[in-house]
């Protein structure tokens, strides 16, 4: 019969690891090439994918087939400009894709529909939205690692202001919001959110532990004001989501990195002398039942090879496999250190 012995609160341990690794496919540390796939090209009809967001490939879909979304951008209004209205009927006029994408995003940030998107006491109409791909972190994007450039007419460096801050963040219904600055490796240029001449607050806010980074539209315009528009749909100026795109492309360099905490729970199996030194292991004995080793009857001896970790009804939970055999006997302790990850 086997005897199974409790583990005892100090023979416990939790510990909580985070791995941090590259955002992108492959391990990739900066994002250098963006693509986008030719069946998103199309902002005709109010419904159109294109209208709403556009999703950013390392590698060229219409080449590689196993090309993989990185991030998609969205431009969203609060009014509802720069996309076709889905209806002009009645009370329905104004309603666009800009306007579902604006909502969509406060809706997540806030929990409602009418809050607005501020950007250190300053509310613009309109916003950009970077959102990474959610196959491409694993618990949370790493703040202080955001590295942004964008290229216009002019460019721009932006990174998120955790370092900063030391950390410090204000709370909301999707985490934690760092605001977008200029500057590098979450570290703000000078020593005011207000960055722009024009005092249109903050460049963004960043949220890690959603992925998404939401870019204030009118302090882009301030910083570079014949690049950046506001609620443009004409396609001939690639539009509001394709000047993100455009952008981003022009500068290519998009660096940012993926955060996982991994749990570990070591149990401390000890082993006492008297303890584990039988067994009923059938090898141990011949055909009529005599020890196959005659020494074993003065000096009973066994070689560990497994750890089983049960419940309190005694069903096996996890095995524990030892890279060697572990010789044990009356003279002999042991201590298996048994760890679990999750």
């Amino acid at each position: 019969m086997s005897t199974f012995n409790r583990f005892l609160q100090e023979d416990i341990v939790v510990s909580t690891d985070k791995i941090v690794t590259n955002a992108w496919t492959n391990g990739v540390n900066t994002l250098e090439t963006f693509f986008t796939s030719s069946n998103q090209n199309s902002y005709a009809s109010a419904t159109s994918q294109a209208n709403f967001f556009l999703e950013i490939y390392k590698d060229d879909i219409n080449l590689t087939s196993s090309a993989e979304v990185q991030f998609t951008v969205s431009y969203g209004h609060r009014l509802g400009s720069g996309s076709v209205d889905f209806t002009n009927v009645g009370e329905a006029i104004g309603y666009s894709a800009t306007r579902c994408i604006y909502n969509q995003y406060r809706q997540l940030v806030f929990g409602d529909e009418k809050s607005n998107f501020s950007f250190n006491d300053h509310t613009p109409r309109d916003i950009h939205v970077i959102n990474v791909a959610r196959s491409r972190y694993k618990h949370n994007l790493k703040p202080g690692t955001l590295n942004l450039k964008l290229i216009g007419n002019n460019t721009l460096h932006l990174t998120d202001d955790s370092i900063t801050k030391t950390g410090s963040a204000v709370i909301t219904n999707i985490g934690r919001q760092f605001n977008v600055v200029s500057g590098s490796d979450g570290t703000m240029s000078g020593s005011s959110l207000n960055q722009t001449s024009e005092g249109s607050g903050s460049y963004g806010l960043f949220y890690p532990d959603a992925g998404f980074i939401v870019l204030n539209a009118e302090a882009l315009r301030n910083y570079d004001e014949n690049y950046w528009l506001e609620g443009s749909s004409n396609v001939a100026t690639a539009a509001n989501r394709g000047q993100m795109y455009t952008a981003l492309k022009a500068a290519s360099s998009f660096e940012l990195d993926s955060e996982e905490k991994i749990s570990s729970q070591y149990f401390f199996t000890r082993i006492k002398n008297g303890e584990f030194n039988y067994t009923t292991n059938p090898s141990y004995v011949d055909t009529n039942g005599d020890l196959n080793i005659s020494s074993f009857a003065d000096s009973p001896t066994t070689y560990i090879t497994t750890v089983g970790l049960y419940n309190d009804d005694n069903n096996l939970l996890a095995v524990a496999k030892l890279s060697q055999p572990l010789k044990k006997d009356f003279t002999t302790e042991a201590l298996v250190r048994v760890k679990l990850d999750y």
